[in-house]
């Protein structure tokens, strides 16, 4: 592990700490608003908590991201495939005559094979 990824590591566990302690503590906050709009059953308390409802699940939103961004981060460091590599889904537009004659060519010029038909044709 480099000093690039163990920063990332680093920072990545620091913000999971810093949101799973606001979570618990906007926990707390919601129960004590709850008790406060039952107790006074005043709207102004009753909008107060479902503000902080949304608050707290904004942040269960952010350390969802959190773990989502450092697999993006994570699937960057990962080496492409060269340019050379692996081709998939190819297509070829013609009749199955034609493909086997240009597969028997290729083959031909790629592998210098002789064909024997050519000679029996001459007997």
């Amino acid at each position: 592990m480099d000093d690039s990824d163990k920063q990332i590591q680093d920072d990545f566990e620091h913000s999971r700490k810093v949101y799973l302690d606001l979570i618990a503590v906007g926990q707390e906050a919601l129960q004590g608003m709850l008790d406060v709009a039952d107790e006074t059953q005043h709207p102004r308390s009753f909008e107060v908590l479902g503000g902080l409802i949304k608050h707290v699940s904004d942040v269960n939103d952010k350390l969802m991201d959190i773990h989502k961004k450092k697999k993006d981060i994570q699937k960057k460091d990962l080496p492409a495939l060269p340019a050379g590599g692996q081709t998939t889904n190819n297509l070829f537009v013609g009749s199955t005559a034609e493909l086997q004659k240009m597969l028997v060519s290729q083959r031909k010029e790629s592998e210098n094979i002789i064909d024997i038909k050519e000679y029996k044709k001459d007997e």
